[in-house]
């Protein structure tokens, strides 16, 4: 068992690898472009990774080429590609101008035996004469034996101390299949480090990828694979932002800049079309959103009362949602983000009301708040901006839409084009309200399909403007309209104050 003594010291280093253009990119239904590879890796460049595996050269020209885009980026951290114990593969990851390489060969006596149909001893030979030649070709090398968590201990030892003697910079324990636990990995990476430098590649399947991934650190682990959002085969692999945080919160050890994962995940999200986990630890949408009038109201008095850490700690903003359990607390902290003013009376009606929406199995946004504040104070709300009519088009080779927009009592009428019907529309959008246009989407959701034939699809989205932000959510049997329906009516919620309503005018 690992003792008390066995945790993490606040003066140890320890560094993370980035292995989401790869391992990442093995996750059911991803496949990255140059480009999107060329932008996750600027990103983790920004986030301060220290090594970046860039990919698998010996899965063709394309995967050469995007390795290559990342290499050309000249980035301080190490960029770097997987190759299989052939020495063809080291040959192709030479020609993407990598620094260095993961040489993975197999541990356990199944991959030893069943999946290669080999020995013990022929893979610790062939293991030196393939480290020694990437040496030779002044590459950086790691060596990962495969499947080490079900491998017999004593032969990993024996395999990675072969990998060290003909010249390896560092060894990695793999828990290849997330089979394993901490006492084992503590197990294990404590005879390995005995060797030499020591890495950690940890899976998600038991959900055990940060615990184990601790444990190694804990023996004496000073480089953790990861991948952004815990994108991987199967469960995944262990979560950058988790064990950064972890490591930084509980022990005091600085691995990456914190405030850059909030963006990181979203860029990564995007890309990879793999929405995150509203419940995601550290970049999850509600992280740090509360709902709870007992909580929401503690976090007002005392933003530490409910949160382990700060949200801008890891590039976030603190939100307070509106559902069954707001309390007055929560209403009145929502009103004044809109600069909403109402009476103490008239917040309790508000309060109630928001309740008996939530009751109804409603998600409570911005706009439904205001529409009820506005109900009970009797104030009534003057658009900015109005969809008068839609017109969209996807049959062609290139996706359009016009609409026709009011805007602050002018008709304006704008057309655009766009990856999709929605993405042109709203491009139309935009190019009505020109500089007012220029809010942020900051989510998009679809979050509630009906069945059948008169299938309706529900839409919300939040839109920031400056330093306000605003919810809403609509309901079409048109995905485009429902969409485009929010979008308006979040930019008009943004734009009601009478110098932005001028602003329109004067355009």
């Amino acid at each position: 068992m690992i003792g008390r003594d066995a945790f993490v010291s606040d003066d140890r280093t320890v560094e993370l690898l980035d292995t989401t253009l790869r391992d990442g990119e093995q996750a059911p239904g991803v496949s990255l472009s140059p480009d999107e590879k060329v932008e996750i890796a600027q990103a983790l460049e920004r986030a301060g990774v220290s090594v970046i595996e860039a990919g698998s050269a010996c899965t063709g020209a394309g995967e050469r080429q995007a390795i290559s885009r990342v290499t050309d980026l000249d980035l301080d951290a190490r960029v770097t590609s997987f190759c299989r114990g052939i020495e063809s593969d080291i040959d192709l990851a030479l020609e993407c101008d990598v620094d260095g390489i993961h040489l993975v060969v197999p541990a356990s006596d199944r991959h030893v035996e069943s999946k290669v149909g080999s020995t013990r001893a022929e893979i610790r030979e062939k293991t030196a004469n393939l480290v020694e030649y990437a040496k030779g070709e002044d590459l950086w090398v790691e060596v990962i034996g495969e499947d080490g968590s079900r491998a017999d201990l004593d032969y990993l030892e024996e395999l990675m101390g072969t990998a060290l003697e003909a010249g390896a910079d560092r060894v990695c324990f793999a828990d290849t299949v997330g089979h394993t636990g901490p006492e084992h990995t503590y197990e294990a990476v404590s005879r390995l480090a005995e060797l030499g430098p020591v890495s950690a590649h940890t899976h998600d399947d038991l959900g055990l990828g940060v615990t184990n991934a601790l444990a190694a650190i804990s023996a004496g682990a000073d480089l953790v694979h990861c991948t952004v959002n815990g994108l991987g085969e199967r469960a995944g692999n262990v979560a950058l932002e988790e064990v950064a945080i972890a490591l930084s919160h509980v022990y005091d050890v600085e691995t990456v800049e914190l405030d850059q994962l909030y963006d990181l995940a979203q860029i990564v999200s995007r890309t990879t079309g793999i929405q995150l986990a509203p419940n995601k630890a550290v970049i999850g949408e509600n992280a740090f959103t509360h709902e709870s009038g007992i909580h929401t109201d503690g976090t007002l008095k005392d933003d530490k009362m409910y949160e382990p850490y700060a949200p801008e700690t890891v590039g976030r903003e603190r939100r307070l949602a509106l559902g069954k359990h707001t309390g007055r607390a929560g209403v009145r902290a929502a009103l004044e983000e809109h600069d909403f003013a109402a009476t103490d009376e008239q917040v309790g009606e508000i309060a109630n009301r928001v309740t008996e929406l939530g009751d109804r199995g409603r998600r409570v946004t911005d706009a439904d708040l205001l529409a009820v504040a506005e109900d009970v104070t009797g104030d009534d709300h003057e658009r900015t901006v109005e969809l008068l009519d839609l017109n969209a088009t996807s049959g062609g080779p290139v996706p359009t839409a016009s609409v026709r927009l009011d805007v602050a009592g002018e008709e304006r009428v704008a057309a655009g084009t766009g990856s999709g019907p929605v993405d042109a529309a709203v491009s139309a959008v935009r190019e009505a309200l020109g500089p007012a246009g220029e809010a942020q989407l900051e989510a998009f959701h679809v979050d509630a399909i009906t069945g059948g034939t008169d299938a309706v699809v529900t839409v919300e989205v939040t839109m920031s403007r400056d330093d306000r932000t605003v919810s809403v959510a609509r309901s079409e049997a048109d995905i485009t309209r429902a969409s485009v329906t929010a979008m308006v009516d979040a930019l008009d919620r943004l734009l009601t104050d009478e110098k932005a309503a001028r602003t329109l005018a004067d355009d």
